[in-house]
């Protein structure tokens, strides 16, 4: 069964902000526009974002919010005649207008944007990253065992993960015991890596054969393994593989092929000590889901239907 682009039991209905989730928005923007003293100098900031004194001084005092992102993961951010765009440095845009800062986008390889937002490289990690209890406590997903500290996340999209082939070469996959005794190529450190393991293990419970799983630094990179006829599927987050299927190739390279699975949030990753950007994020979510600009940017990539309707710490399982 070839999978369509919209998630089973998708609605067509528009999301609109509930009357309390605007009432909130009110009460963010009195607060925000509060007291704008500072209190080192006794003069008056300038900024006058109606959330930008509930920011760390730290960052107040440098205008930026440092993002770490692997910019490479069509919609979700890509680089677009030397710019980054997509749905999260669309997002960062509005977050920073309610914040009063600019969200700088630095590139690096996905399964190092934790280690470098420990190391302090960086804020905040932006980057389709699925909000789970793994990560939340820091565990190993190989070992299961404690392999650093967790980090907190401000959930704000849902996405499952999908299986796509080649098109019209289906080699008769629609579920991942499908792909038992096949190979399928993913992007290292992901939700789909994890997974791809995972049911590896299962299969050979089966004596099925296991699958074989080659990871590469990137999603476009095992995109063009598959393409080459390197692997009989490729897995990815459900936008990322809807938008290859659409546009590689003009649309004529791959096709999604049964139905995405282990729906969960993406989440902005912020360290755990730093709380105070965390609920300062939190509250910059909360507020442009409100005033309609979540919306707008959701529906501007096509993703509505993994729109959140509030914003949520640490929501993932």
């Amino acid at each position: 069964m070839t999978a369509s682009f919209t998630r089973r039991g998708a609605t067509t209905k528009s999301r609109m902000a509930p009357v309390g989730a605007i009432a909130v928005a009110g009460a963010l923007l009195l607060t925000g526009c509060g007291d704008q003293t500072d209190k080192a100098t006794g003069g008056t900031r300038t900024n006058t974002a109606p959330l930008f004194n509930l920011l760390p001084q730290e960052i107040q005092s440098a205008g930026v919010i440092k993002v770490g992102s692997d910019i490479n993961y069509p919609p979700v951010e890509f680089k677009k005649d030397g710019k980054v765009i997509g749905i999260d440095p669309d997002l960062a845009d509005a977050l920073g207008k309610v914040l009063g800062v600019k969200f700088e986008f630095n590139n690096g390889t996905f399964d190092t944007l934790l280690s470098g937002l420990r190391s302090k490289r960086y804020d905040i990690a932006m980057s389709a990253m699925t909000d789970n209890k793994g990560r939340q406590e820091g565990v190993d997903p190989d070992t299961g065992k404690k392999a650093g500290e967790g980090v907190d996340f401000v959930d704000y999209f849902t996405a499952g993960v999908s299986i796509y082939t080649k098109k019209g070469d289906t080699k008769g996959i629609e579920t991942w015991d499908d792909l038992c005794g096949k190979k399928i190529v993913v992007q290292r450190g992901t939700v789909s890596h994890d997974l791809a393991k995972a049911e590896s293990k299962k299969c050979v419970q089966k004596k099925k054969g296991k699958i074989s799983v080659e990871a590469f630094g990137n999603d476009t990179e095992a995109q063009t393994r598959l393409r080459g006829g390197g692997a009989v599927a490729g897995s990815s987050d459900f936008p990322v593989a809807a938008y290859a299927v659409k546009t590689s190739g003009g649309g004529k390279d791959f096709q999604l092929v049964g139905e995405q699975v282990e729906a969960a949030p993406y989440g902005i990753a912020v360290a755990k000590k730093n709380t105070q950007l965390r609920d300062a994020l939190k509250q910059a979510l909360a507020l442009i889901i409100a005033n309609g600009e979540y919306d707008k940017i959701i529906a501007k990539w096509g993703v509505q239907d993994g729109a959140v309707t509030k914003a949520i710490i640490n929501g993932g399982k």
